[in-house]
Parts: C-alpha cells; sequence; structure tokens
C-alpha cells in the first residue's frame, strides 16, 4: 500500500521535520551535523509547511516511522547518525551495519565500531546489532551467503562513491529488499560524484518492480524507492 510519493510528502511534512529536530542535535555533533541542523532550523522558520527539502535523514526517519522495519542493512555507516535515525523510528529494529571504517573519511573523524554502539544505545536502540567490517563489495556476499534467508525492509547504500562500487553495492542488496520495502541512495547530486544519479537510473532499469523518487533540487541530492509487489 505505501508508495513513493506517500514517503516523500511524509518525509518533507512539517511535522515529521519538528520531530526530527527534537533529537537531531543530540546526536554527538560535529561541524557538518551542526550545519545541517542549522538548515533544517532555517528552513522550516522560513517556509513553515511549505518548505520541500528531502535528504538522507528525513528520508530514513519517515521510512523507518511508515515501514516499521524488522532488519535494516546499511553501507557506510561513520559515526551513525542514520542508523540512529532509523532507530528513533523504530527502537526494535535489527541493525545490521557494513563499513570499512577509514579514518579521517571524506575529511571527518571515523571513529568506529564502539562508538557508533553506544550512539545506538543512547537513542534507545532495543534490537540486535551486527557490525560487519570490510570492503562491503566482498563482506556483502559472503555476508548474503552465510545467510541465505535474510531479507530487509529498508536499505541504506552510501559507502563506496565509485561509479563501478556503487553500482555493485546496488545490485547485491536490492535483491535482498522484501515487498513493500525502501533503499535509499545518497548523494545522486554531489558535485563531486555526479554520475550517481546515472548510476541510480540504471539500476533502475534492471528493477522495473522499483518505484523510485528522487530529489536533486538542493543539498546533495537524494534518491529512493519502494519495491512493489508481483
Amino acid at each position: 500500500m505505501l508508495n513513493a510519493t506517500t514517503l516523500a510528502n511524509f518525509a518533507v511534512s512539517q511535522e515529521l521535520m519538528e520531530e526530527l529536530l527534537t533529537f537531531h542535535n543530540l546526536f554527538v555533533n560535529d561541524k557538518y551535523v551542526e550545519y545541517v541542523d542549522a538548515f533544517y532550523r532555517e528552513g522550516l522558520k522560513r517556509f513553515g509547511k511549505y518548505w520541500s527539502y528531502m535528504d538522507i535523514i528525513n528520508v530514513l526517519f519517515a521510512a523507518s516511522k511508515l515501514v516499521k522495519p524488522t532488519n535494516y542493512l546499511e553501507i557506510g555507516v561513520r559515526r551513525g547518525r542514520s542508523l540512529c535515525t532509523v532507530v528513533r523510528g523504530n527502537p526494535d529494529v535489527n541493525v545490521y551495519a557494513f563499513d570499512m571504517w577509514l579514518s579521517n573519511y571524506a575529511g571527518m573523524d571515523n571513529p568506529g565500531p564502539d562508538f557508533v554502539l553506544n550512539e545506538l544505545k543512547i537513542n534507545g536502540h532495543r534490537g540486535q546489532v551486527s557490525f560487519v567490517n570490510g570492503n562491503s563489495h566482498e563482506t556483502i556476499p559472503q555476508f548474503f551467503k552465510e545467510n541465505p534467508e535474510l531479507n530487509f525492509d529498508l536499505i541504506t547504500v552510501d559507502g563506496d562513491h565509485s561509479e563501478e562500487g556503487a553500482l555493485k553495492d546496488l545490485l547485491n542488496v536490492i535483491p535482498r529488499l522484501n515487498v513493500g520495502g525502501v533503499i535509499v541512495f545518497d548523494d545522486i547530486s554531489h558535485p563531486a560524484h555526479l554520475y550517481l544519479y546515472d548510476v541510480w537510473k540504471k539500476v533502475l532499469n534492471e528493477f522495473p518492480e522499483l518505484s523510485s523518487i528522487e530529489f536533486v533540487e538542493s543539498g546533495y541530492g537524494i534518491a529512493f524507492a519502494i519495491k512493489k509487489g508481483e
């Protein structure tokens, strides 16, 4: 029953954004989080219910609240802000977090699994947590081989930003997305990675069962899709 337009409408709603802002600034801050928090607040202050903006955070929060995922898979974790956002939408979700934990990733601190685990606890997580460390092009196929029956209601791909690497991650995980589940793909209009939009479109051609929305009007761009039934 849930469709991509409904999810988008909820993600940009003043109701959801105001709820998001009750906890967003409680995440362990870095300069980027502080900037985004101020951006959200200024958008609502200027435009109120007419403001329409989407990024990985409000899309994931909306998806988590609407879908109530049992299992969530994320490629590209860093400090755990997106993980904690999903947990805020559904504290009982089981989390499967894949990252290489590269130091100084994208010029920002990348403190590792113990830090993220503590952040999840602070944000009220009650589900299971599995950290899988290493290159997702290797760890994802191996993990799926070891867990052949495990599927997901919500998936985020925000790891390898190379054209080939991002495509490989998407092609690896989409077959494990449940019907009615949501897949989120970040940075499709990032000036350093403009090809990611074309990667997303290529994936949609491979999986016609995905109903997609892309937002590229401001920010670094976000795409998401819901898997339709047969």
